[in-house]
């Protein structure tokens, strides 16, 4: 034995070890080569203040993922100070670090992907970068798999319900931190380009561990990368190589469908362009993809119309709680031609039986309301198919947060914005409702003093849920098993998550709104299809 390693604490053995495991994880999983073992090795000692590495001869058990070394050495670096507090903020600083010191630089990792995707397809480049973010943990799948799935069976097909606990939250501590801080110039937003490498700070996610590939649409710089939350199978991000905002345009158009020309095997979408009914960040423009087939993919066509001016492709309604359209055709330049002209007349078109109005006047200005939540994929027989979902930002007296929007009495489950994934029929549902649903269930399964509790409590944990459990209680009574009142309780919110985009949809799913959504086909030029 090493007389040096004799005076190690045992704290200092683990994190030589870890060190060890991780430089081996990382040759294993050909995140470095064999040439870079030393190299990766010394930056991780330098880091932890050691100058020697484990020099024992036992073998060390391999890692079958990172996570476990990167606890033991992000708590020895707590240890030496290398992290201020032992929050989720700060030991993500120092595990995106760690990671980013067991990496390939970018354009070595641009340069793999582009030479699979010569030599043996575009499918085979993205397995190996989506399997590349996993293993250098910028996909955290240890908190991906802890997030809540399940199906619920709706008229519309089967919805994909998950409770999100994968986005870490922020101590109340760190939240007040980070209102003490100016405004990000640097970078920007978190998905400009400038994120590859960059340590991160309380208020911004390290990303030494990210990467991203660049990407030509229609002669402009974008680039690819996944999301680190990854709400689906492959969920990747495609952003614009400069900080501008969203703006959906036909170039919008134009560029979904030159994406499913580099990768037929991803969908793509955009979120809308305007506040309430877009996404959370609007000031990058950006969609979003990835490998996984949404439940508005399944929805049936209810009625198929053709335009005469763009022949080969047709327009559908689509059986689905919103408001879809969805364009089919070989020829992607005819459905681009097809595509903008309806968002183009969505823009201006009213219909106040139907409350719908394009514009409104505030302080004397006009200002737009219509626009439209756009989906490409392309169908196994190769044609293109695009869903123009129909949007309207409006809000009222009766519905300040939007009228086509969550409504307040479905605030206690979701009152965020209605955005692309969610659109397709795949709910994103705040973290607080695992604990929450959880407690749900239990008064269902006969937990008397917490119902009692509840009722006589102002400030009670489930006190947004008050008037619902009670609904539940009354429909369904406290006398089920904890699976069986669990299953009551998904099945519930399902049913609401359901209810929740048919709020969302412009035209509602009753025969006045059927029939006014057959008004602005018409108005567009389409006609019925003969069957």
């Amino acid at each position: 034995m090493n007389t040096a390693t004799t005076t190690r604490t045992t704290q200092e053995q683990e994190a030589l070890q870890a060190i060890e495991r991780l430089v081996a994880f990382a040759l294993e999983h050909r995140l470095i080569e064999p040439l870079d073992e030393d190299y990766s090795r010394n930056l991780l000692l330098e880091l932890f203040g050691f100058s020697e590495p484990y020099l024992e001869s036992d073998p060390l058990e391999p890692l079958a993922g990172p996570q476990p070394a990167l606890d033991v050495l992000i708590d020895y670096g707590l240890q030496l100070g290398l992290i201020p507090e032992n929050t989720d903020t700060y030991r993500d600083l120092l595990d995106a670090k760690i990671m980013g010191h067991l990496m390939a630089r970018p354009s070595e990792i641009v340069r793999e992907f582009n030479q699979l995707a010569d030599t043996e397809g575009i499918e085979a480049a993205t397995d190996r970068f989506y399997q590349l973010s996993i293993d250098s943990n910028y996909i955290r799948m240890d908190r991906v798999n802890k997030n809540v799935y399940w199906e619920h069976e709706s008229e519309y097909g089967t919805i994909e319900m998950t409770i999100n606990l994968s986005k870490p939250e922020k101590s109340p501590k760190e939240i007040a931190m980070a209102k003490l801080l100016p405004p990000p110039v640097y970078p920007k937003c978190q998905l400009c380009r400038e994120n590859v490498g960059y340590a991160g700070r309380v208020n911004h996610p390290a990303r030494q561990n990210l990467r991203a590939i660049p990407l030509a649409l229609n002669g402009e710089p974008w680039f690819f990368q996944y999301s680190p939350y990854v709400y689906y199978n492959e969920h990747c991000i495609v952003f614009h190589h400069d900080h501008v905002p969203m703006k959906l345009t036909k170039d919008s158009l134009r560029r979904l469908l030159a994406f499913v020309d580099h990768y037929p095997h991803y969908f793509i979408g955009s979120n809308a362009d305007l506040p309430i009914v877009g996404g959370s960040i609007l000031t990058h423009d950006h969609f979003q993809g990835g490998r996984h087939t949404f439940p508005i993919q399944h929805a049936p066509k209810e009625a198929i119309f053709s335009h005469p001016e763009f022949v080969g492709a047709t327009v559908s309604i689509v059986k689905w709680p919103m408001s879809v359209l969805r364009l089919t055709g070989k020829d992607s330049s005819v459905l681009l031609e097809l595509a903008d002209s309806i968002y183009e007349a969505w823009k201006q078109y009213s219909d106040p039986a139907a409350d719908i109005l394009a514009f409104s006047e505030e302080n004397g200005e006009k200002v737009r309301h219509n626009t439209v939540t756009p989906i490409v994929h392309r169908t196994p027989d190769g044609s293109y198919e695009m869903d123009l979902v129909l949007r309207n930002n409006r809000t009222s007296a009766e519905f300040p947060a939007g009228i086509f929007h969550p409504h307040e009495e479905m605030h206690h489950i979701k009152k965020e914005n209605i955005g692309l994934i969610e659109v397709m029929g795949l709910a994103i549902l705040p973290g607080r409702l695992k604990e929450e649903l959880d407690l749900t269930a239990g008064i269902l399964a006969g937990d008397s003093d917490l119902y009692e509790a509840l009722m006589q409590q102002e400030e009670h944990a489930l006190k947004l849920h008050k008037p619902w459990i009670g609904q539940l209680v009354a429909k369904y009574g406290t006398d089920h098993s904890k699976e069986e009142a669990w299953q009551i309780v998904q099945s519930e919110v399902g049913s609401i998550f359901v209810e929740i985009l048919g709020h969302s949809g412009v035209y509602k799913r009753t025969d006045a709104g059927k029939e006014a959504f057959r008004r602005f086909v018409t108005h567009i030029g389409c006609s019925p299809e003969q069957q």
